[in-house]
């Protein structure tokens, strides 16, 4: 690597926990790692929830402006939406989903048994918001892994080491499942222009100096002049791996307004949003049977 390539080295911006906020009328027990709260701190990602569900799970709802992107941690999740798509994921396996002008979907667990997933919202520009919708199914078995000593990077999305993620993008996004051996280090490169988060599935990683336990969630702001740019990360003495789910993504900057399934960037657009749902322009809700085999 030339030195006017050579990686800089990223600081970390703040650690933080998942808040956890228990069951409701569609889950069973959640967490929510990354919060809409702030959109501006976490741009381009909006939310991050981790959710365990059985029944009734997330019957037909609409989505504009976005895209969902969804890991299976356990069980099997039952999917479908109003263009015809549907079928199941099991464990490990991911959905990248883009809402754009609008779809209307549902996920639930299959057979109403049991699903454990994590569920990332990632903004998209004004210019792409009104995109055509897509569904883009990645197993866990078709995805490129990249192998060192001690390493596994299985990647979802982007370039990582002259690797090539299988989604498909609308924007500049980076995702990957990181597993690490113990006493193991690893410098993760990333796009300088990224905005990072490292999210701690399993075990304890020290991100950039700094120990992240289970459950936490590591932060790292774009690092202005860099081309690339890598995240020290290790292990210590443990009986197992530690797993972490990072993704990057460079800032829309943009403003953001949020209401309900919807993600625009005005209010205006909101409500014009519900409108075009409420009058059948995002299509009508479907009356697809449920799944009966796999």
């Amino acid at each position: 690597m030339a030195a006017e390539d050579s990686p800089t080295r990223r600081i970390l911006a703040r650690v933080e926990n998942a808040t956890h906020l228990g069951g409701d009328a569609q889950v069973d027990d959640r967490n929510v790692v990354i919060t809409p709260l702030n959109p501006t701190a976490t741009d381009p990602f909006l939310l991050l929830s981790e959710d365990w569900f059985s029944s009734p799970g997330f019957e037909w709802h609409p989505h504009r402006g976005f895209e969902t992107v969804t890991l299976v941690l356990d069980g099997v999740l039952e999917h479908g939406d109003n263009l015809g798509n549907a079928g199941a994921l099991t464990t490990g396996d991911v959905q990248w989903m883009t809402a754009g002008r609008g779809i209307i979907h549902r996920e639930l667990a299959f057979r109403n048994e049991r699903a454990h997933t994590l569920q990332l919202w990632v903004n998209l520009p004004g210019e792409m918001k009104m995109v055509d919708t897509r569904y883009q199914d990645l197993p866990a078995g078709s995805r490129p892994v990249i192998e060192r000593d001690g390493v596994r990077i299985d990647l979802v999305a982007g370039d990582v080491e002259g690797t090539s993620g299988a989604a498909q993008v609308n924007w500049p996004i980076s995702g990957s499942l990181l597993t690490l051996e113990p006493n193991r280090g690893h410098d993760y490169l990333l796009p300088g222009r990224d905005r990072a988060f490292f999210y701690v599935l399993s075990g304890q990683v020290t991100v950039g100096g700094r120990a992240v336990s289970a459950g936490q969630i590591a932060w790292s702001d774009p690092v202005p002049g860099a081309h690339i740019s890598a995240m020290a990360l290790a292990t210590g003495d443990s009986d197992r791996p530690s797993v972490v789910m990072i993704y990057s993504g460079e800032p829309i900057r943009e403003p953001v307004s949020m209401g309900g399934p919807f993600v625009m960037n005005t209010r205006a657009e909101i409500e014009q949003a519900f409108r075009d749902f409420h009058s059948g322009k995002l299509g009508n809700v479907p009356r697809q049977a449920r799944l009966e085999h796999l």
